[in-house]
């Protein structure tokens, strides 16, 4: 082995990203290409790293496997942090199986590690769960170990198991501590920050205020009938009913719910409703209509009745209605909580994330443009949208996620 590939190897391992630099900035073999692109990327020129990775994937031949799957995972993260979430995955598939006939354990797990936090940033939390199970971290060096919790707990948090979380999060703060690695540390501090973060707002008889993320675990077993606007359901014990598709009848169960013990009147919902400024008779039919549709979704949970001025909502099993609701409400929110991680995302990407199209989030982003909320960079299939975190909004590790039980 090139001894002087080896001083860089051994930095990079340690985080010395100008000491692979001194060693191998004016070389242009494979090895030397792959860990310089490897530094570059950790520096933060992603784009001049994909293009020194892709030419090293090239130079290695046919018989160094191992280190052309090597420079494709690191390709893979790359694509992970500019945001690429359409990267393919079944090149990374086949990296990693690569790497795992030929005993490159570490390797392989690092790209399971990238696959897990990509299914966890689409929201695929079942699949990012079983292919997390499927790695040991018992023999991991402590950046790995490190890297590997936070992962853990990336999906712990989105679930709604802060204890779990915690561990983990203690874990990984032990093994970056271990590694000597400064932004590894800083990394697991942030992460950290999530738990002390408010998470969500909690209206209950006219009032509200923040709950951060193990109040909203515990609110469950409180007993009371949850109207929860971060997932547009209604929760009460081991019942849920889902409005996801029903934004008007979620909208009605919301208004009802914030007045609870008391009535709505009849021109509010159809405000809230149907966005309404005067109601007429045909407005007043369809909320007929809606509520009778909403009566038969909350049967089983609470009964609508009709009052001399409007309806009011009333529990039937539970002590209470409150609804939980998002730290921070305006139009495109979810596009700005997402962008809140300071990373650059393309509008392919967000779409993917967010489950619509990617018509639908172009819209939403030159709406928040106008509004000065967030900037655009580079052109056609590079441009990438970037925002200063927002205050109070979740990250995206915070973005909703079924609560526990469902």
């Amino acid at each position: 082995m090139d001894s002087m590939i080896t001083a860089a190897a051994r930095a990079l391992a340690a985080g010395d990203l100008l000491g692979v630099l001194n060693r191998v900035a004016l070389r242009e073999d494979p090895p030397a290409l792959a860990l310089r692109g490897i530094a570059m990327a950790r520096l933060g020129d992603l784009a001049r790293a994909k293009v020194l990775l892709q030419r090293a994937a090239r130079g290695f031949g046919q018989k160094e496997a191992v280190a052309r799957a090597r420079c494709i995972v690191a390709e893979a993260e790359i694509a992970l942090v500019s945001r690429d979430l359409g990267w393919p995955a079944k090149a990374l598939d086949a990296a990693r199986a690569a790497l795992e006939r030929h005993g490159d354990w570490l390797n392989a797990a690092h790209a399971r590690h990238l696959e897990v936090r990509r299914l966890v940033l689409i929201g695929r939390l079942d699949e990012a769960e079983r292919a997390l199970a499927e790695v040991d971290p018992a023999p991991f060096p402590p950046a790995s170990r490190a890297a590997h919790e936070l992962v853990v707990a990336g999906i712990a948090i989105r679930r709604l198991r802060t204890s779990i979380a915690r561990a983990a999060l203690a874990q990984a703060e032990r093994a970056a501590h271990r590694s000597g690695i400064a932004a590894l540390v800083a990394e697991v501090e942030s992460a950290a920050a999530l738990l002390s973060t408010p998470a969500a707002r909690l209206i209950a008889q006219g009032e509200q205020r923040l709950l951060l993320l193990d109040e909203v675990e515990a609110l469950p077993k409180s007993g009371a009938l949850i109207v929860d606007a971060c997932r547009n359901a209604v929760r009460a014990a081991d019942a849920t009913v889902s409005l996801a598709t029903r934004p008007v009848l979620f909208s009605l169960a919301r208004a009802l719910a914030e007045a609870w013990p008391g009535d709505v009147p009849r021109g509010t919902l159809i405000a809230r409703a149907f966005r309404a400024k005067h109601a007429d008779e045909s407005h007043r039919a369809r909320l007929r209509v809606e509520i009778g549709r909403l009566r038969a979704e909350l049967r089983t949970l609470a009964e609508i009745s009709a009052t001399a001025d409007g309806f009011a909502l009333k529990p039937r099993h539970a002590a209470e209605i409150v609804v939980l609701a998002p730290p921070v409400e305006e139009r495109h929110g979810e596009v700005l909580a997402l962008l809140a991680d300071g990373e650059a995302w393309s509008s392919s990407a967000l779409a993917l994330a967010l489950g619509t199209s990617a018509r639908t989030v172009q819209r939403a982003l030159d709406a928040l443009a106008s509004a000065g909320r967030v900037q655009p960079f580079g052109r056609g299939r590079a441009r990438r949208w970037v925002t200063p975190p927002v205050a109070g909004f979740p990250t995206t590790l915070l973005l909703p996620g079924p609560l526990p039980g469902d």
